[in-house]
C-alpha cells in the first residue's frame, strides 16, 4: 500500500477469512492508532470431507448403461460463502444503528469479494479502504501496523 489509512477516533477494523472476523476499534487517533477488539464471530466450519455423510451419487447417462459421477457438494465452501453474508448483514445492522463512520475492511481475497457482493450501500459508504490479506490470525499490533502503518 502506497497510501497511509488514516483511521479516525472510534474508527472500525474488521479483519475476516472465510470462518473468524475479528471487529476492532480505534481508541487513539488518526495519528496515533491503538486498535482494540471489541468483538469475534466464529463459525465451525471443519473441512467438507467431514461434512459429507455418502459417497458422491451417480446417475445414468441413458440406455446405454453409462454411468456418470455426479459433483459432490462443496459443503465447506458454502458455509464460507454464508459467513459472508452474515457478517455483511451484523455490518449492515451496526451501521444502521449508527455504532461506526469509518470502517476498514481487511479479508481474504475471496472472501473479500463474497463480502463485497452482499455489502448493503449503506455499509460501502462508509468504507475508507480495502485490503485483501487474510489477518486473522495474526496479533492485533501487526494488524495495526499492516493496515495502518502505525510505528
Amino acid at each position: 500500500m502506497s497510501e497511509l489509512i488514516r483511521l479516525k477516533h472510534g474508527g472500525w477494523v474488521v479483519v475476516a477469512d472465510g470462518a473468524k472476523a475479528l471487529f476492532l476499534r480505534n481508541e487513539g487517533d488518526e495519528k496515533f492508532p491503538n486498535l482494540e477488539i471489541f468483538r469475534k464471530e466464529e463459525q465451525d466450519n471443519p473441512p467438507s470431507r467431514d461434512q459429507c455423510t455418502d459417497r458422491p451419487g451417480r446417475k445414468s447417462d441413458g440406455p446405454q448403461g453409462h454411468r456418470s459421477a455426479v459433483a459432490e457438494t462443496d459443503w465447506h465452501q458454502l458455509a464460507e460463502d454464508n459467513f459472508a453474508s452474515d457478517l455483511a448483514d451484523i455490518l449492515y445492522k451496526r451501521a444502521h444503528k449508527g455504532d461506526f463512520s469509518q470502517m476498514v475492511l481487511v479479508a481474504a481475497p475471496s472472501v473479500l469479494g463474497q463480502i463485497r457482493k452482499e455489502l448493503h450501500k449503506e455499509v460501502n459508504a462508509r468504507i475508507l479502504a480495502e485490503i485483501g490479506k487474510d489477518l486473522t490470525n495474526h496479533p492485533v499490533d501487526e494488524i495495526e501496523k499492516l493496515i495502518l502503518g502505525a510505528a
